[in-house]
């Protein structure tokens, strides 16, 4: 797509994304080759940049959400590209991934994990203002922060938290197996919503 005079780059995509949006939202009919283009599009704002679909919605709308992957130096590129988003009627854009409530199962790079076998415990942390998490998962083994398991449990943080409170209130993220001397202290994942926003609210003081 050409770029014309004074055109920011937040603009090009979202002229690239009103001329496919037929195929945007209906991207299941075609998703390996829809993902490939709109990633390719994005990467044009910023290489980091990542994004979430929502199902389509009684009112015929879909959610649109722009994430910046769990890196809060893609922060500022997720604002602008929000910022830049146009009116479209069957669209809503959103910044940054959203809580959810229930928490959704997670399947990522072939591993399957339901959200009612995750675990947490909370700690002081170091830095001021900020929440430290251990989270527990079935079958962690030291070493894997980096791998699938490791992964798959900053998404279950983003579903439980939102990826903006992850990234700015949350500190310290340890992960560990069922085997863990802290595993007597651990609260089922659907408690943490709760906890959190107590603790942002200092209902409960430190942790």
């Amino acid at each position: 797509m050409p770029i014309f005079a004074n055109e920011t780059k937040e603009q090009v995509f979202w002229r690239w994304f009103a001329a496919n949006e037929d195929r945007l939202f209906q991207f299941e009919k075609d998703q390996e080759s829809t993902f490939d283009h709109l990633n390719n599009a994005m990467a044009k704002v910023h290489e980091d940049l990542t994004f979430e679909f929502g199902p389509v919605r009684t009112d015929g709308t879909r959610e649109f959400v722009i994430s910046a992957g769990g890196l809060k130096a893609v922060f500022p590129s997720v604002e602008s590209l929000h910022r830049a988003a146009p009116e479209l009627k069957r669209w809503k854009f959103i910044k940054y991934r959203q809580r959810r409530t229930p928490i959704n199962d997670i399947e990522y790079g072939g591993v399957e994990i339901k959200a009612k076998e995750v675990h947490y415990a909370v700690f002081k942390d170091e830095a001021p203002g900020k929440i430290g998490i251990m989270l527990f998962l079935d079958g962690y083994a030291k070493g894997e922060k980096e791998g699938v398991l490791g992964q798959i449990g900053y998404l279950f943080l983003d579903e439980a938290l939102g990826e903006f409170d992850v990234e700015t209130k949350v500190g310290t993220i340890v992960f560990f197996g069922r085997d863990s001397k802290y595993f007597e202290r651990r609260r089922p994942l659907s408690q943490l919503q709760a906890d959190f926003d107590e603790w942002k609210k200092g209902q409960k003081g430190n942790p």
